[in-house]
């Protein structure tokens, strides 16, 4: 592995460059959108449900997909390039169209900070429960047709505008079966390790490293299609550590430094990587008190506690931080094999940028 020096303080403010930027132009956007967007004079219902979108998406997030698609385009060139905006705004709003929808699935109240939209609506109107999960729903829908007309409105040459605008189709199918998979996952007892690969593969990497990856390339005049098997190792190995660590910290992490309760795929019954790994591990009676806890909604902190405890007891912790370590490694290792084609600098900050992320986790 290469000794390139890349000071992280010097990636941090380069990715806060890119949070503060793309988060201005994201409000742009909103405010040109509800002076610009076709429906009827008299309907009411509109507005409000563009000015939920625009909450859920400007209110929160560290814009590690737009990093991502900015940094792809620096493997190809340093210069400015037509469409990387507008990629930003795109895979951001796919994004959005996510969590709308997931916090349906998942009846989820809270999302970065405020009401998810699911539950605005539900306070806008408590005596419709079935009207304002069909508006939640539209509201996604919504979110996804946006991600598409603002890629088919870019400044970008035609062709890399279609190019563009299959990635976003083919990332965001990839997401919706994530959505499906990760459904079928908690139907499973103990998920396999192929099943939680799949489901991190489809609802995570596609769409939050493969798709910003081809899109900044994209931009840049690159065809990314020539390397779509390294990229494509690159963006699940990513997503498998990168749910692994979310995975770990719902359970070992510290609520404190989180600004976020511990806990919640326990109560929510998810066999996620970390549930998976302490359900093969315990029995008896330490597999009875998992079990209890396990979709239990009002399962208190300290009931969370005690599974924490036998994770740790029965090597969960130890297991999870390794295998986060090794596909770090192997990710950091699979960008380290660009550097004869793309430029050191961004080539650097790709083979780093695994490593940096479960150090922070660890």
């Amino acid at each position: 592995m290469t000794n390139t020096a890349l000071p992280v303080d010097q990636v941090k403010e380069r990715f806060a460059a890119y949070e503060r930027r793309f988060n201005a132009r994201f409000e742009q956007y909103f405010r040109d959108l509800s002076d610009s967007f076709e429906a009827p004079s008299s309907s009411w219902f509109t507005p409000e449900c563009l000015g939920l979108l625009r909450d859920v998406s400007v209110r929160g997030g560290k814009r590690l997909r737009v990093a991502f698609i900015y940094e792809a385009a620096r493997l190809v060139t340093p210069d400015p390039v037509p469409g990387l905006e507008e990629a930003a705004l795109s895979i951001e709003l796919l994004q959005t169209h996510g969590l709308v929808h997931d916090d349906i699935i998942d009846d989820g109240p809270v999302r970065r900070g405020g009401p998810s939209t699911y539950y605005a609506y539900r306070e806008r109107f408590p005596d419709r429960p079935q009207d304002a999960l069909g508006l939640a729903v539209l509201a996604g829908d919504l979110a996804l047709v946006l991600s598409l007309q603002v890629l088919l409105d870019s400044p970008a040459p035609l062709p890399v505008r279609h190019a563009m605008v299959g990635v976003q189709t083919a990332a965001a199918s990839a997401m919706i079966v994530g959505q499906i998979t990760d459904i079928e996952r908690d139907f499973t007892d103990i998920p396999s390790e192929e099943l939680l690969h799949a489901v991190s593969d489809y609802k995570t990497a596609h769409y939050s490293i493969l798709a910003p990856l081809q899109l900044g390339l994209l931009a840049a005049g690159e065809e990314p299609a020539r390397f779509d098997a390294q990229l494509r190792r690159y963006a699940r190995l990513v997503g498998i550590y990168e749910t692994m660590r979310d995975d770990y910290l719902d359970l070992f992490g510290d609520a404190h430094t989180m600004g976020k309760s511990t806990g919640r795929d326990l109560r929510d019954g998810k066999r996620s990587y970390t549930i998976a790994a302490l359900l093969a591990a315990v029995s008896g009676t330490e597999r009875a008190v998992v079990e209890a806890a396990l979709g239990d909604s009002s399962c208190i902190p300290e009931a969370v506690s005690d599974v924490r405890e036998i994770a740790t007891s029965c090597g969960v912790e130890q297991k999870m931080r390794a295998d986060m370590q090794r596909y770090a490694e192997l990710a950091s290792a699979e960008a380290a094999g660009w550097r004869p084609r793309w430029r050191e600098e961004a080539v650097t900050l790709f083979e780093r940028l695994p490593l940096w992320s479960v150090e922070r986790a660890l």
